[in-house]
């Protein structure tokens, strides 16, 4: 644990102890993991809808006449093919191809750029940006982390939700980004349509001190709260990697299964961090790829660090594990050798000692059910 005097704060936390929330240390960060349960929060994001507390998340400006040119050679996928108001998930990489971070972000003008980074890699990601800035002053670089509270708005009930807090806000498609205009009165807000519970879903970044009036807001339209616990098996549930635990900077992009995210072959695309890594690692092979596993017998709930065995050989061990809440199973993702890759191949999971009957699955974990 770290020192708590050091622990940061969200503007949203009386709101959170309110609520009953059990708060913990999350990447330096004191944050709420459960209310009601985990169990009762993921099925209200799957059947209605659910709010997360987001504003460890941090939000950078970027513009000037350098900003496209210079975020080309920071993250893998074109930014050059985003019209004004959309946006799409990327990555930050290092010389060597690992993760420095993944995250959002959202073209909001002909020179402007709004990136959305993930709470724990706030420091390091500005530093990697501030230190690879060009010197000639084409590219203005704004941290905005301590401007905004925000709220993570999830469920096939969420656009319903917000149409009736924001009836003259105009919501944007999916991947889009907006202005949140609320009848009382125009505000610096940002509406964003994105998410990572597999779910409808929107991202509302308002100033500070909005943010507990929007949590209330939220929670007399019925919303439920949501800590961290159910935002981990929701996203686990559909493959979505966590940052620091299925992505760092000892693995590339290619390995975590997210070439579709990186633009090797897209001729428009110039060089950028890593490229020379991710070449020579698909050219000369992946030593591992990030792959699904689901327990095939009743199991304890998985977590990280539970070695995975074929035949007794220990191939890996898991980096996200939990019991899927929707499906009933135990589901998790390991870093395990290439040739590991055909679904339904039986492999065990160790867990306290004892090996558990395991089989190499699909995703997402969890679909839909038709209608």
């Amino acid at each position: 644990m770290s020192d708590p005097a050091l622990l940061k704060h969200s503007p949203l936390e009386s709101a959170h102890v309110a609520c009953g929330a059990r708060m913990v240390e999350f990447g330096g960060w004191y944050m709420p993991v459960q209310y009601s349960g985990i169990m009762e929060e993921h099925r209200a994001v799957r059947s209605a809808s659910g709010m997360f507390d987001i504003s460890h998340m941090g939000e950078v400006i970027v513009s000037g006449p350098g900003a496209l040119a210079w975020l080309e050679s920071l993250l893998t996928n074109r930014v050059g093919k985003l019209a004004v108001t959309r946006g799409q998930y990327t990555l930050m990489l290092d010389e060597k191809g690992g993760v420095i971070d993944d995250l959002i972000i959202y073209r909001t003008g002909e020179l402007s750029y709004f990136l959305v980074i993930n709470g724990a890699c706030r420091d390091l990601d500005l530093e990697w940006m501030h230190g690879h800035l060009p010197a000639d002053g084409s590219v203005v670089l704004q941290d905005q982390g301590n401007d905004y509270a925000a709220i993570a708005l999830q469920g096939p009930d969420a656009e319903k939700v917000l149409r009736g807090l924001y009836p003259v806000c105009d919501i944007p498609k999916r991947n889009g980004i907006a202005p949140l205009i609320s009848s009382e009165g125009i505000v610096p807000s940002l509406v964003a349509r994105t998410g990572y519970t597999g779910e409808d879903g929107f991202e509302l970044f308002v100033p500070v001190a909005h943010g507990i009036a929007l949590w209330e807001r939220l929670l007399a339209a019925g919303v439920k709260p949501c800590g961290l616990g159910s935002r981990d098996t929701l996203r686990l549930e559909m493959g979505y990697p966590l940052n620091g635990s299925d992505l760092s900077r000892d693995r590339t992009p290619l390995e975590a299964g997210l070439d579709r995210f990186v633009g090797l072959d897209d001729p428009a695309k110039g060089d950028f961090s890593g490229r020379k890594a991710l070449e020579q690692q698909r050219s000369e092979g992946l030593p591992s790829r990030l792959t699904p596993l689901k327990l095939s017998v009743q199991g304890p709930p998985l977590r990280s660090h539970y070695p995975v065995l074929a035949d007794g050989v220990a191939l890996g061990e898991t980096c996200s594990g939990a019991l899927s809440p929707s499906l009933g199973e135990g589901i998790a993702m390991a870093y395990l050798p290439e040739v590991c890759r055909i679904p339904g191949t039986q492999l065990e999971i160790e867990v306290r000692g004892r090996r558990y009957a395991a089989i190499i699955a699909t995703l997402p974990f969890y679909k839909k059910p038709s209608l």
